[in-house]
């Protein structure tokens, strides 16, 4: 069944539906991972979004259902130049066409992915249509492309109630914005004993709970949308509880002490993106799903320094707060996929409890 992307400035793209065959709009943004399309896939921080795949051949080792990052996969479309219909790899147990049928989402495959990844680096994130009509009207199509905003994704992903992954060692309260399952479980295997709470917890419910420290995960969406959760980040500020960011989470820091964050002209997504500790000097690749940036003109120097950097932007990738035991950082040290080269992040936070702990 042949399938269209139409952007919104009105280019078409013709190919082949995949997985669902509904008609979605969605904001489309590219990632530019070679491996790991099933944790792309299961992100929450997709939802509200189509993804392009700049690799050409997606789908080749089939579907391992324990390397998801969460439930299911959150993206409204998909797009690919190539889909592998017979997965070859031992550990497969499904392909990837089923696995989109399955959960509804609609795709396409066998367009030019390479053109469409430059028309938007060129143009920047535009937002678009995934259909398999053949009698479309593109005038009707094109002011309903331009009018739509994702909205209330934070709340679409987060989890419903709290939970726990047990451990042995500090407490750690993990605010659940469209968590990926690696940083409950990064923290789980250095011991942590981790309770997720949903995305609009009262800070007093978090504070209550004695944690030894908090986390602030990544999540989909306009960081300036999420106001009440930001007004409960304040509070938690105002503690003197170690708290360590990621993503979104890293974001909302950053509006709650007084800072500013914008939409950047087509992201940073994939695993290859270079970030520069500006401590160390030391550089790490890292995992990367942003659209969003904290303004680095904005930072207040009494309240926080710019800790990393974008090595090809120069774009800020991470804060360290003065006087707090608090930093956050815009990439992914969990990884998942990608390198994990910043994994060792998560040792400092819990170099942070302890020193708490035994002041």
């Amino acid at each position: 069944m042949n399938a269209f992307l139409i952007l919104e400035d009105g280019t078409v793209y013709k190919g082949k539906s995949i997985g669902s065959s509904r008609e979605v709009i969605s904001e489309v943004v590219f990632n530019t991972s070679m491996t790991g399309y099933l944790e792309v896939l299961t992100d929450p921080s997709y939802a509200g979004q189509a993804v392009v795949m700049t690799y050409p051949l997606i789908g080749n080792y089939g579907i391992c259902h324990q390397d998801k990052e969460s439930l299911k996969p959150w993206p409204d479309g998909y797009i690919v130049k190539e889909l592998s219909r017979i997965p070859s790899n031992f550990r497969s147990e499904d392909t990837i066409q089923h696995f989109l049928e399955e959960h509804d989402i609609p795709g396409i495959c066998g367009i030019d992915t390479r053109a469409l990844t430059k028309r938007l680096r060129e143009i920047g994130t535009m937002n678009g249509m995934i259909t398999t009509n053949e009698n479309y009207d593109i005038n009707e199509i094109i002011p309903k492309l331009k009018a739509y905003t994702p909205t209330g994704v934070v709340k679409k992903v987060t989890c419903s109630e709290k939970s726990v992954l047990q451990g042995d060692g500090f407490n750690v309260a993990l605010l659940d914005f469209g968590a990926k399952n690696n940083i409950a479980k990064s923290l789980n295997d250095r011991g942590c004993n981790v309770t997720i709470y949903p995305a609009e917890t009262p800070a007093e419910d978090i504070i209550s709970s004695n944690p030894d420290g908090i986390m602030l995960s990544n999540g989909p969406g306009d960081p300036k949308e999420c106001t009440y959760i930001i007004e409960q980040i304040k509070k938690l500020y105002d503690t003197d509880i170690p708290i360590f960011a990621i993503c979104l989470g890293h974001q909302l820091m950053a509006l709650a002490t007084g800072a500013d964050t914008k939409k950047m002209k087509y992201g940073h997504r994939g695993g290859n993106h270079p970030v520069k500790d500006l401590d160390s000097g030391r550089v790490y690749i890292s995992s990367q799903n942003h659209g969003y940036m904290v303004d680095g003109d904005t930072v207040n120097p009494e309240v926080a320094k710019v800790a990393f950097i974008n090595v090809n932007d120069k774009t800020v990738e991470g804060l360290r707060y003065k006087n707090k035991d608090i930093f956050t950082v815009q990439f992914h040290p969990e990884a998942c996929p990608g390198p994990q080269d910043s994994n060792l992040l998560f040792n400092e936070f819990i170099q942070m409890m302890e020193g708490k702990k035994n002041a």
